[in-house]
């Protein structure tokens, strides 16, 4: 399941404080990834700062960029995006 964000606050220096529908609440710095065609617009400031959160739960801004939501609850919680799956036989001594 997708973690759904509940608040987006844009603060100075180019970074989100977010806050998930599980509590889970936490800054992410976005500067790094403001490159290309559509990311570019969002180094000026003001526009920055038009942040908002869509109808399906994700961060975006009015000129179109939006933000994945499970790529910052993992940059938040420091839990990978998708666990590693099981694969059969593992914890099986080997013959």
């Amino acid at each position: 399941m997708t973690p759904r964000v509940v608040k987006v606050t844009a603060l100075p220096h180019y970074r989100l404080r977010v806050e998930f529908a599980d509590g889970v609440a936490g800054e992410v710095e976005i500067f790094p990834r403001l490159s290309g065609p559509v990311f570019e617009p969002l180094r000026d400031e003001a526009t920055f700062r038009q942040v908002r959160i869509d109808e399906s739960g994700a961060v975006c801004w009015p000129n179109g960029p939006d933000l994945a939501p499970d790529a910052m609850y993992s940059r938040i919680t420091g839990k990978p995006i998708f666990p590693e799956k099981e694969t059969a036989g593992a914890g099986k001594p080997a013959h």
